[in-house]
């Protein structure tokens, strides 16, 4: 049986590097509501962290709020948004940043969806709606948070990437097209945001074991997959992501931008 999420985080939950400077600070992160979005929220709120999230997933996001409340970590600030709808999602960074009680100092883009496609089935309609969850809200959220963080006197932007389009992985070709972007996002904003010591990098997970993948593609073949392709033989999970995140958010990382960190073990 394959091991869950849960018995996993509740395994190494201990094991947090701690980030001072991470304490009160204000973070928003897209698609906080499951797999590494909710990993992202509970790992900042550990730090100390304020945290503001948006998801489309209202149930799941209202638990977690509880459940990072309940272990005496700072209560998140959640909204329900669909991150297609560009003046929502600005909208839901100006309040969270009113209900914190001033501009972020860090912004994770996290949300994304792989959903599987063909070639011969797109039609343009289908490439606007996967480009505007997989691509558009990144670029956006940061045009949102750059005027807060000049104020501030620097930030840290940290947007999530994907191994796929690295690795020639097929059934989805416009999550490739979109995803391969965030690099060229993160490198063409990297002079123009450090000249106010705003720092922006990538971090691009390799297969992680959120519910949704184990419970899609971890099967016989998929635990194959993972012992012919990773070096390491542990899975990656959303916690290994999250770790990576928090550095890059710390003031540790203050010397480091226009990068890219494959947290993948060792795929690519």
């Amino acid at each position: 049986m394959a091991t869950t999420q849960s018995t996993h985080d509740a395994r190494r939950i201990g094991e947090q590097a701690c980030y001072p400077n991470l304490a009160g600070r204000r973070v928003f992160i897209t698609g906080g509501g499951s797999g590494i979005g909710a990993a992202l929220v509970e790992a900042f709120a550990r730090q100390g962290a304020r945290v503001a999230f948006v998801d489309i997933a209202t149930a799941c996001s209202e638990e977690l709020v509880r459940s990072v409340e309940s272990a005496g970590a700072p209560r998140p600030w959640f909204r329900a948004c669909d991150v297609t709808d560009v003046a929502a999602l600005q909208q839901a960074i100006a309040d969270g940043a009113s209900a914190l009680g001033g501009d972020f100092h860090v912004l994770v883009n996290n949300v994304g969806s792989d959903d599987r496609h063909r070639l011969e089935e797109i039609t343009p309609e289908y490439w606007d709606r996967r480009v505007a969850i997989n691509q558009r809200p990144a670029f956006f959220a940061i045009q949102s948070v750059v005027p807060g963080m000049r104020r501030l006197g620097g930030g840290s932007i940290i947007n999530l990437g994907s191994t796929g389009w690295q690795c020639k992985t097929g059934g989805y070709p416009v999550y490739a097209t979109a995803k391969s972007s965030v690099n060229g996002l993160t490198r063409g904003l990297a002079r123009e945001l450090g000249a106010d010591r705003i720092r922006i990098n990538v971090v691009t997970p390799g297969w992680v074991m959120t519910q949704r993948q184990i419970e899609l593609w971890l099967d016989e073949a998929g635990e194959e997959d993972l012992k012919r392709n990773q070096c390491l033989p542990d899975k990656v999970w959303p916690d290994d992501i999250a770790a990576m995140v928090l550095f890059l958010a710390s003031d540790q990382a203050r010397a480091i931008t226009a990068q890219e960190f494959v947290v993948d073990a060792g795929w690519t």
